[in-house]
């Protein structure tokens, strides 16, 4: 794929925007950089990006932060609490004071409709760094983990398991574009949604994927390549003591790795609730590519900024 891709949109705000080949773009310009951490250096020269958070961070922040800073731009950091917007300002009309002083937002918030207000009202890339529908930032990082490891092909067994969040939404939303396929093992009532679902069923029918949803976690991991997993309880939630129960037989053990492949490697976004959704002795053991999964969250984020604010 060419370098002189044509960018058909200024935002990044799910993967549903994005085509295969833009996505393999950025995953194979994470790798670059990751070789390179120079390459780009001065792309940022002189631009101010704000990273407005409205939920808690670690590599989200982390990794935009010094991706801007070694991009050579300027990264502000603001909290809504402190904004007018916390009085009554509008989306509408903060974003538009926005676009006068900054080159790109990074928002990680509650609602998908507050990055959707923000873009349709700036003049500016606006970046989804999480809401409670989607996690395309995160997705990228994977993909890019998965084509490092050189599995990133039709023949993969993806399976992720456990509950059904931003973070899987995202993940088959992103398989299904790059025609992969994917195995989902949840409980019944914590399938992902019919609309997240009709979307995907319909996207598999272009790329020729398969997504495959069982709510028997033995059957999810049978021969599986690479196990992902992510907190049970996410961001923003409630405790839910019935939903933990509902959950226990897909937790992410040594047991239920005996019947995937024996060179499985086990994924997860983090951060983990160890012993609940993933055990320690897995989620530190051999087979964890985890920390290198949260480690490219840095050079897939630079791959975007790259794609976006490359002329």
């Amino acid at each position: 794929m060419g370098n002189n891709i044509r960018k058909r949109y200024k935002d990044f705000l799910t993967l549903k925007d994005y085509t295969k080949e833009e996505i393999e773009y950025i995953i194979n310009l994470s790798a670059k950089i990751k070789k390179n951490k120079k390459l780009f250096k001065n792309l940022l020269d002189g631009k101010n990006i704000a990273l407005l958070f409205d939920k808690p961070s670690t590599r989200t922040r982390l990794s935009f932060e010094i991706g801007i800073l070694q991009l050579g731009g300027n990264c502000i950091c603001l909290d809504s609490k402190n904004l007018q917007v916390s009085r009554g300002e509008t989306l509408e009309d903060s974003a538009r004071v926005f676009s006068k002083y900054l080159d790109g937002v990074v928002i990680r918030t509650f609602k998908q409709e507050k990055e959707e207000t923000f873009a349709d009202s700036s003049s500016i890339p606006i970046i989804n760094g999480l809401t409670d529908l989607y996690h395309p930032c995160q997705i990228l990082s994977d993909l890019f983990t998965i084509y490092e490891l050189g599995l990133l092909k039709k023949e993969l067994k993806f399976t992720y398991i456990g509950d059904s969040n931003n973070v899987l939404n995202s993940l088959l939303i992103g398989f299904a574009k790059l025609g992969l396929n994917i195995t989902v093992g949840c409980p019944e009532k914590y399938r992902p949604s019919e609309k997240i679902l009709n979307y995907v069923i319909e996207q598999s029918k272009i790329s020729g994927s398969n997504i495959h949803i069982t709510s028997n976690p033995v059957e999810a991991v049978k021969d599986a390549d690479i196990i992902y997993s992510d907190v049970w309880i996410s961001m923003g939630d409630e405790e839910n003591s019935e939903k933990v129960h509902d959950l226990k037989k897909f937790q992410v053990n040594s047991k239920l790795l005996s019947y995937a492949n024996e060179n499985v490697k086990i994924m997860h976004c983090l951060p983990a609730h160890r012993g609940e959704e993933i055990t320690s002795d897995i989620l530190d053991g051999e087979k964890s590519i985890v920390w290198q999964q949260a480690e490219n969250r840095l050079y897939a984020q630079k791959a975007l900024l790259v794609y976006l604010y490359s002329t």
